[in-house]
């Protein structure tokens, strides 16, 4: 995740932010080589070398350091605003706090936290509630940021009174390559040969950022053997009868309104494979939106 947040800041096209330093438990050159050849994005366009512990790439210049604990990073001599906690390992306030001490002005942990903290947060759908002043945000996990933005839309348009969801979701590296020890037993078997029925807090964790939908909301993952391109499959009651039209329009309308880059709306026959290294927090499925009176179906 931190590699690909790297990638994405470099190939914004506005340059209001500045990369200060890399901190990775694995040598330069892997980082490098892991930069410029990757296996679902492609080659990065561009050119990546070394120059002794400093990454390069297209002239720009970017330390990296080799910190486990984050209280001896840099932050401070580097004038550092923002960290991206993106370990998994650092997801409580108390340790994502440690780059706080190191002197980063705020954290932004790129998970569900596993403590309370300043605020969770999906773009799109709660950020207004950030003031500036917190210290430690989380911006829960990628099921969330896709499920969310489906949920609020409905939401605003017809009013949501429950719902369960099921994500179809690439395997991950909390899965294993070959059979073996797990604390999930499903997801102990080989993650590339199986469909892994498993389960995910992405849906109750929408209850955290629409809380009137606190405990409205419910589901589960299939893992599936792709690495990259993952399905939110929504059925949700809402408060009146609607069309399919109805609910596309509201769709289309956010996604060229309040949503825009956030939430895109295809009426394209897409497939997984087509949405790897798209920038947006979910992909609406125009074609496949179904209704039975109060009851809508979506994928994105």
């Amino acid at each position: 995740i931190g590699r690909l947040c790297f990638r994405a800041l470099l190939e914004r096209e506005e340059d209001e932010i500045e990369i200060v330093g890399i901190n990775d438990l694995t040598d330069a050159e892997t980082l490098a080589t892991l930069l410029k050849y990757d296996s679902v994005h492609g080659q990065f366009p561009g050119d990546v070398h070394l120059e002794d512990s400093t990454l390069v790439v297209d002239e720009q210049e970017f330390p990296v350091f080799s910190e486990k604990d984050p209280t001896n990073l840099p932050w401070g001599d580097h004038d550092t605003d923002v960290v991206i906690e993106s370990t998994g390992v650092f997801r409580t306030y108390d340790k994502a706090s440690q780059h706080l001490e190191a002197g980063a002005d705020q954290v932004v942990i790129s998970a569900p936290a596993k403590s309370e903290v300043d605020a969770m947060v999906v773009l799109g759908v709660n950020d207004e509630i950030l003031t500036g002043d917190e210290k430690v945000v989380s911006n829960a996990s990628c099921t969330t940021n896709c499920l969310a933005p489906l949920v609020k839309v409905l939401d605003d348009a017809f009013g949501v009174e429950s719902g369960l969801m099921t994500t179809v979701h690439a395997y991950t590296a909390s899965q294993n390559i070959v059979d073996g020890p797990h604390g999930d037993l499903r997801r102990a078997r080989t993650a590339a040969e199986s469909i892994i029925p498993t389960t995910t807090g992405g849906a109750k964790a929408v209850g955290k950022v629409l809380p009137h939908l606190d405990g409205a909301l419910d589901g589960m993952a299939m893992r599936v053997p792709t690495p990259d391109g993952s399905v939110t499959d929504l059925t949700a009651v809402v408060e009146q009868d609607v069309t399919v039209e109805d609910v596309n329009e509201a769709f289309h309308e956010a996604a060229n309104g309040a949503l825009d880059g956030i939430l895109a709306y295809s009426d394209d026959p897409i497939v997984s494979r087509d949405i790897i290294h798209d920038p947006h927090s979910c992909i609406y499925d125009a074609p496949w939106t179904k209704v039975a009176g109060s009851q809508v179906k979506l994928v994105g």
